[in-house]
């Protein structure tokens, strides 16, 4: 049986090094390079706020719902479980049925927490 060095030397890292080198310097070129060459006629037009085509209208510092907020965060869990069933179903074999219960478990206590929140009407926006 052969044995496997598994040290690595300063020499394993210039490749990681030169990547790293070739990504900085893309996003300094690309910031330099549109300030050199992009236009530089400054009108009161472009240096005013500009919102998805629509004028401004009001204070942008005014406050606004926490439901939006809450939609967020509530996307980022059930995006989650879709991180977490993934790998479950590509090894569902190995796990047997131990892993079917684990499963059925995780997905009664995120039924539940949908519940609750379909409860509290979070997802409505009146």
């Amino acid at each position: 049986m052969e044995s496997v060095n598994l040290s690595s030397t300063p020499v394993d890292y210039i490749p990681i090094l030169i990547q790293l080198g070739v990504a900085v310097g893309f996003g300094v070129l690309t910031i330099i390079g549109t300030h050199l060459i992009g236009p530089k006629v400054r009108t009161e037009n472009k240096l005013g706020a500009f919102e998805s085509g629509v004028e401004v209208v009001g204070n942008a510092r005014q406050p606004f719902s926490i439901k939006y907020f809450l939609v967020a965060i509530l996307f980022v869990i059930f995006d989650v479980e879709v991180i977490f069933m993934y790998p479950w179903a590509v090894n569902f074999r190995e796990f047997g049925v131990e892993g079917l219960i684990e499963m059925f478990i995780f997905m009664g206590l995120l039924l539940l927490g949908f519940i609750y929140v379909i409860k509290k009407r979070a997802l409505d926006w009146d």
